[in-house]
C-alpha cells in the first residue's frame, strides 16, 4: 500500500504562531517583501471572524539527519506555502512589523467596529472615532482582558446595544482561537512529488518553483549560515535594481551589514547598469550550476538536506559541505570584477540594452561559462571569445527556451569533462551548418515580432560593427538603441497600409531599420523608388534633404551596413515581397559574418 504522503490537521492560530515563535515551524526569515496590501489583511481578519475558510499552510519536514557523532537530529518543519498569511496574522493580531514592497518596516493596523462588526484598514478618521477599536493588535496581544475592555468600550459608547457589543468584542478576542489547516508533507518525499502535491492543493494556481523550495531550505538552516545566505541572494537581486536599497540594509540590518556578503555586494550602491538584473532564481541557478556542476535545482534541495545520492541516507557532513559550496558560488556570482568583466564581454558582442536580451536563461548560462572558464584558468582573450560565441549561439538556436534544467545539467557536465573549445565546436558543426545560415535563419527572419531573438542578434551585429543608422551620416545604431531611438519601416507603414496590407505584413523584421526620427518624418509615406532616387540626387548635387549623407560612397556604405538591396532604387509596392526576401538573405549573411568575428 502507498504510504501517506502528507498529514492534514486543524490547529488553533495561537498554536501555529507559538510554533513559529519557538522555531518548531521554520519560516524563511521574512526579509522578502510582504506583497499583500493592507486591505487583503483586513479581508483575512473578516474571514476568520465570520468563520470562513482561509486556506491551508503547507510545511515540509526536513529529513532526519545523521550527525557527525552518529546521533540523529530530527528535521524542522519548513514553511513552503502560507508565508503571506502567517505574516498577515503576526502583523494584525500581534502588531509585529512587516517589510513592505519598498523594504521598509511598517505596521499594518486593522480596525474593528463592534457595532457593525466590520473590519477596516485604520485611517486618521477611524483612529479618532470612539465607536471603532482602532488597532485590534492592541486588544489581542495579551495586554488586556475581555471583561475590562468591554466595560471601557461601553463607558465610551453608552448609547449602543450592549448585548450586541459584548458578543462582537468577545468574538474578536477569540480570533486567535480560530483554526487554520496545516498540511505537513513527509520528510522522505522527493521534490517532484512535493511540487505535484503543492500544485494540486493550491487552488489559486500559484506555482512554487524549485528555486523557491531551495530558498526555503536555505533560510530554515541555522547551523551553516542559511539565513545570511538567503539574505545575500535576496539583497543582491534587489540592490541590482535599486542601488538606494544599500542604505536601508546598512541602517536596518546591522548584523548582515557586517558580513562578507554585504562587503562583496557593496559596489552595487553606485551601479546603474541594467543590462543584467538577476532575480534571486538567477543568482541561485548560476551559483549552484557553477559550483556543483549540476543543472537541476531539485538536486540542490536534496544536497542542502544532506542527501547522499549513493546510500540515499541524509548526512550532516553533506549538508555542511553543500552550504559551504553554495556560499562560495554566491560570493563568486556577486564579485564585482567577475560581474563587470562578464557585462563587458556581453556588451562587446553588441548587446548593449536589456531590451536586446530576451532570454534570461541564455545570459545565466553565459555567466556560468565565464565563471567556469575563469576557474579553469583559461586565458582572458579566449574566455571573451568563448562567452560571446556561446551566448549568441544559444540565442540563435533557442537553446534554453522552455525548461532549461536538463540542458543546463547536460551542458555543465560536458564543460566540466572536456576542453570548452572542443564542445563549442561540436555544437557549431552540428547546429550552425550552412543549412542553418542559408535556409533556417532566413526563414526565422520571416516574422513581424521586433523583439525576436534573430532581430536582436542582427542589431547586435550592427552595434559591434559600429554601423550607422539608416540614412545617418554620424549617428550609429548603437546610439539609437542606447538613447531609445525608434524602429522605422523602409517601405513606409502608411504607404503599405493605404494599399491594403495588414499589420502582420507591413510590420516585418525585414522591413525594420533604426532611423532618426527627423529622417523618418522627411521620408513620410513615399515609395522607396521615389525617396531613394531623391537621396541619389542629394548625393549628386549636395542639397541635403534626408539626413547628412552627401556622397554616393557614403550612401553605398550605409546601404550595405543596413542590408538594403541595391534594387531598392526601382522598387515600389509590387516589389515589396521580393524586397523582403532579398533583405532577409542579406541580414542572415550579416549575422553569419558577425558570428564568425566573435
Amino acid at each position: 500500500m502507498e504510504l501517506q504522503k502528507y498529514s492534514v490537521n486543524q490547529h488553533l492560530i495561537e498554536t501555529i504562531l507559538a510554533w513559529v515563535k519557538s522555531g518548531e515551524i521554520a519560516i524563511p526569515e521574512i526579509q522578502r517583501p510582504f506583497v499583500w496590501d493592507a486591505s487583503k489583511v483586513r479581508d483575512l481578519m473578516d474571514s476568520l471572524y465570520n468563520g470562513y475558510p482561509v486556506g491551508y499552510i503547507i510545511t515540509w519536514r526536513n529529513p532526519n539527519v545523521r550527525l557527525k557523532d552518529g546521533s540523529t537530529a530530527e528535521g524542522k518543519k519548513v514553511l513552503i506555502d502560507g508565508q503571506q498569511r502567517i505574516t498577515a496574522l503576526t502583523a494584525a493580531l500581534l502588531g509585529e512589523y512587516v517589510i513592505d514592497k519598498e523594504y521598509k518596516r511598517v505596521k499594518i493596523k486593522i480596525a474593528f467596529n463592534p457595532i457593525t462588526e466590520v473590519f477596516e484598514v485604520q485611517t486618521a478618521v477611524i483612529a479618532k472615532d470612539k465607536q471603532w477599536i482602532p488597532n485590534i493588535s492592541e486588544v489581542l496581544n495579551g495586554s488586556t482582558n475581555t471583561f475590562s475592555f468591554i466595560n471601557k468600550y461601553l463607558q465610551a459608547n453608552p448609547e449602543v446595544n450592549q448585548e450586541q457589543v459584548v458578543k462582537s468584542i468577545s468574538n474578536l478576542f477569540d480570533l486567535a482561537k480560530k483554526q487554520i489547516g496545516l498540511i505537513e508533507l513527509a520528510a522522505d518525499l522527493d521534490i517532484e512529488t512535493v511540487t505535484e502535491i503543492f500544485i494540486r492543493i493550491n487552488s489559486q494556481g500559484v506555482v512554487l518553483s524549485q528555486a523557491d523550495f531551495a530558498m526555503s531550505k536555505i533560510a530554515a538552516n541555522d547551523e551553516y549560515g542559511g539565513q545570511e545566505l538567503r539574505k545575500a541572494i535576496d539583497y543582491f537581486s534587489h540592490l541590482a535594481v535599486a542601488p538606494e536599497f544599500y542604505q536601508f540594509i546598512a541602517d536596518n540590518d546591522t548584523a548582515f551589514a557586517k558580513t562578507e556578503y554585504f562587503q562583496k555586494m557593496s559596489w552595487l550602491k553606485n551601479e546603474n547598469e541594467d543590462l543584467y538584473d538577476p532575480k534571486y532564481t538567477d543568482v541561485l541557478r548560476v551559483a549552484f550550476t557553477t559550483e556543483f556542476e549540476r543543472g537541476r535545482l531539485s538536486d540542490l534541495v536534496s544536497l542542502l538536506s544532506g542527501r547522499n545520492f549513493e546510500t540515499r541516507k541524509f548526512e550532516e557532513s553533506i549538508a555542511e559541505a553543500s552550504f559551504d559550496k553554495l556560499s562560495q558560488g554566491v560570493l563568486n556570482f556577486m564579485n564585482e570584477t567577475h560581474f563587470k568583466r562578464f557585462m563587458m564581454i556581453i556588451k562587446s558582442a553588441g548587446f548593449i540594452s536589456p531590451r536586446m536580451i530576451r532570454s534570461q536563461n541564455a545570459i545565466n548560462f553565459a555567466y556560468i561559462v565565464y565563471l567556469k572558464l575563469r576557474d579553469k584558468g583559461v586565458s582572458p582573450e579566449r574566455i571573451e571569445s568563448y562567452v560571446r560565441r556561446w551566448f549568441v549561439y544559444s540565442v540563435l538556436t533557442g537553446r534554453y527556451s522552455g525548461s532549461p534544467e536538463s540542458l543546463f545539467d547536460f551542458d555543465i557536465k560536458q564543460i566540466a569533462n572536456k576542453p570548452f573549445g572542443d564542445y563549442l565546436q561540436e555544437k557549431e558543426e552540428g547546429e550552425l551548418s550552412d543549412a542553418f545560415w542559408n535556409v533556417s535563419l532566413v526563414q526565422s527572419l520571416d516574422s513581424s515580432v521586433s523583439s525576436s531573438p534573430y532581430f536582436n542578434v542582427y542589431l547586435a551585429s550592427q552595434v559591434r560593427a559600429n554601423d550607422k543608422g539608416f540614412l545617418s551620416k554620424e549617428i550609429t545604431v548603437g546610439d539609437l538603441i542606447t538613447y531609445r531611438g525608434d524602429i522605422h519601416h523602409i517601405f513606409p507603414r502608411n504607404y503599405l497600409k493605404k494599399r491594403g496590407l495588414t499589420r502582420g505584413k507591413y510590420n516585418q523584421i525585414a522591413n525594420y531599420v533604426y532611423m532618426q526620427q527627423e529622417v523618418n518624418i522627411k521620408v513620410g509615406d513615399k515609395s522607396p523608388d521615389e525617396y531613394f532616387n531623391d537621396i541619389k540626387h542629394q548625393c549628386e548635387n549636395g542639397e541635403l534633404k534626408y539626413g547628412g549623407i552627401n556622397s554616393s560612397e557614403q550612401l553605398r556604405t550605409n546601404m550595405e551596413q543596413n542590408c538594403i538591396p541595391q534594387s531598392i532604387f526601382d522598387m515600389s509596392f509590387d516589389d515589396y515581397e521580393a524586397f523582403l526576401g532579398e533583405r532577409r538573405k542579406l541580414m542572415a549573411r550579416k549575422i553569419k559574418d558577425y558570428y564568425q568575428t566573435l
